[in-house]
């Protein structure tokens, strides 16, 4: 009876349209003892048929991913905020405490994070230009108007609401049509135009740091307004999604069997965690680097090497991922970023310290960056992928917010000592790392499984 059970199992688990899509995980161990629902998600080789819907190359695939780089690289100014942080402490904002200050950053990371609720749901309906399209013309305008703020009202209004909703519109669709097109070399792909934002958290501090002193604040802003007008409109003739849209959103809550959904719902808040954690290095590292007497000026530099490591990581990591396994991946990738704040950073008081810590940090964080979507696509209907990493980030969207801001709390009560930030970095980078290994846990029992 409990044989006729499984194999029940496995035949309704066939016709659910949830698992037309099968992540592909290689054990050592090959046995015909028939799986679970949830292995079979995970051990199932996907069908002949299947594979070969997906182009994995071609000219509007790879031009997608080349449309992606360009809009990506505009969104590399959300890691550069510290740079803005700490210009904003020392000159229009010098009045108010660095908390306060991180709202800024934290609101408009919120906003990129929280959006993919809808906009994921906008994209299955309707396709990539519907969205990128008003958020190219958004980010546009967010930003001039961001060059002419004076106030902390209004820096939070331009900088963190419109320029967090427009990056949030050029971010899921572009991500989402690369899915469409790739299987095989998902993660691959994924992981070359997330390093788009990653390349862009270089560049746009760097120029910052001249620009800001030779032409002021405000020309400077502009400046990436105009470049990021030519990259959105390439972005925008260049993106495509393979899935034909469907012109309806039938529903605008997802299916409850999302939330049922064990491995997903443990990748989520895995990722809810992580989240928490992440940025707090990337807003408060620039301040952390004056606190041991390094100058401003330099300290405009260590942002630009932690988003120089996350290059790396946004790249090798995934190209390794699609012959090892994503969560393969994912999982050690967050566990180092934890172990690296309470070990590295703690103890990071030189310049050389610190820059080494920026750029192994930043490589980490990276992978980490580059496979929640792939992980992501690796257990969701192709059809569904869209919502489902607007459901990811939304959730995510909670700990964006809140963390710089607990990091700048813990800070003020510590008196001006990083020692309280940095374990709080720490420990939630950890805690969300077991959250993601028990996920994997849960497609596959077996340590080693290629997941």
């Amino acid at each position: 009876m409990r044989l006729l059970s499984r194999h029940g199992s496995m035949a309704s688990t066939r016709e659910d349209p949830l698992y037309k899509e099968t992540a592909t995980v290689t054990t050592c161990v090959n046995t015909p003892e028939p799986k679970s629902t949830v292995q079979s998600r995970a051990a199932s080789p996907p069908p002949a048929q299947q594979e070969a819907e997906y182009p994995d190359g071609g000219l509007k695939a790879w031009l997608t991913v080349f449309g992606a780089v360009l809009a990506l690289f505009c969104c590399g100014q959300l890691t550069a905020f510290g740079v803005f942080e700490t210009w904003y402490a020392q000159n229009q904002l010098r009045d108010l405490p660095a908390s306060t200050i991180s709202w800024i950053g934290s609101l408009q990371l919120w906003i990129l994070y929280f959006s993919g609720g809808f906009l994921g749901r906008i994209f299955d309906a309707f396709g990539p230009h519907v969205i990128l399209i008003p958020g190219s013309i958004l980010l546009v305008f967010a930003t001039m108007i961001t060059s002419i703020c004076t106030q902390y009202y209004q820096f939070l209004l331009a900088q963190g609401l419109l320029t967090g909703l427009s990056y949030g519109m050029l971010f899921y669709p572009t991500f989402a049509s690369i899915s469409t097109h790739f299987r095989k070399y998902r993660a691959t792909t994924v992981g070359i135009a997330i390093a788009g934002s990653g390349v862009g958290g270089v560049v746009f501090p760097i120029m910052f740091r001249h620009l800001f002193t030779q032409i002021g604040f405000g020309w400077s802003v502009r400046i990436a307004g105009f470049m990021c007008l030519v990259l959105c409109t390439i972005s925008c003739a260049t993106i495509t999604s393979r899935i034909p849209p469907r012109r309806k959103i039938t529903k605008i809550i997802p299916d409850t069997k999302v939330f049922r959904d064990a491995p997903f719902v443990l990748l989520v808040v895995g990722c809810l965690f992580i989240n928490f954690g992440l940025f707090i290095p990337f807003v408060y590292l620039a301040n952390y680097s004056i606190y041991r007497g390094i100058s401003s000026g330099t300290s405009f530099y260590i942002i630009s090497a932690m988003n120089a490591g996350s290059i790396f990581g946004r790249i090798a990591p995934p190209f390794l991922a699609d012959t090892v396994g994503r969560f393969n991946i994912v999982v050690p990738s967050t566990l180092l970023m934890g172990v690296l704040a309470l070990v590295f950073w703690t103890f990071a008081k030189s310049l050389v310290a610190i820059v080494l810590f920026a750029v192994t940090y930043g490589c980490f964080s990276g992978a980490f960056l580059a496979m929640q979507i792939p992980c992501i696509a690796q257990i969701s209907n192709i059809e569904e992928v869209g919502t489902r990493i607007g459901i990811l980030y939304s959730v995510a969207s909670f700990g964006v917010l809140a963390g710089s801001p607990a990091a700048g709390a813990v800070l003020k009560a510590d008196q001006g000592s990083y020692v309280g930030m940095i374990i709080l970095c720490g420990i939630i980078n950890i805690l969300g790392s077991f959250l993601l290994l028990w996920s994997k846990h849960s497609l596959n029992h077996r340590l080693f499984a290629r997941v």
